[in-house]
């Protein structure tokens, strides 16, 4: 029998691949450095990558994945337009991928905590996703 830990971890890997590539897809236009552009890319192209392993995952458990919380998505909406709006320089990108990853760590972290029974193959998963956020945090420090 499986661990409905399990589930629930892969949903909120899920919900946050989702959410950082919908990050990630707002602020490309914007992009004036191709280091940055291309840091952003490779890390989208990461993260589809993983959300296709999580999604094979999910569908053996005849499950459907989650979306990202709504009131998340859209405060994050909110705030990547407001900041764009007011500066639109790679500055302002990778202060807005920094903020994005760090609370990404900080909810997948605490969701490795809170799903311990979920089996390793999930929080093996989660690590990745996690090493993945903390990569891109490093890699658009310069723009900082």
């Amino acid at each position: 029998m499986i661990e409905p830990d399990t589930i629930k971890l892969l949903r909120e890997c899920d919900a946050g691949i989702k959410m950082g590539v919908s990050s990630i897809d707002k602020v490309l236009d914007y992009v004036h450095d191709e280091k940055l552009r291309k840091c952003l890319v490779d890390c989208k192209n990461e993260h589809d990558k993983l959300k296709e392993e999580i999604q094979t995952l999910i569908s053996k458990f005849h499950d459907e994945g989650k979306e990202p919380d709504p009131m998340a998505k859209g405060m994050s909406w909110i705030k990547t337009n407001v900041k764009l709006a007011m500066d639109e320089s790679d500055e302002t990108i990778a202060e807005l991928m920094t903020d994005g990853c760090n609370m990404g760590v900080k909810s997948l972290s605490r969701y490795l905590n809170q799903y311990k029974a979920a089996d390793e193959k999930s929080k093996n998963i989660t690590k990745r996703l996690i090493k993945l956020e903390e990569k891109l945090t490093e890699d658009v420090r310069p723009f900082l």
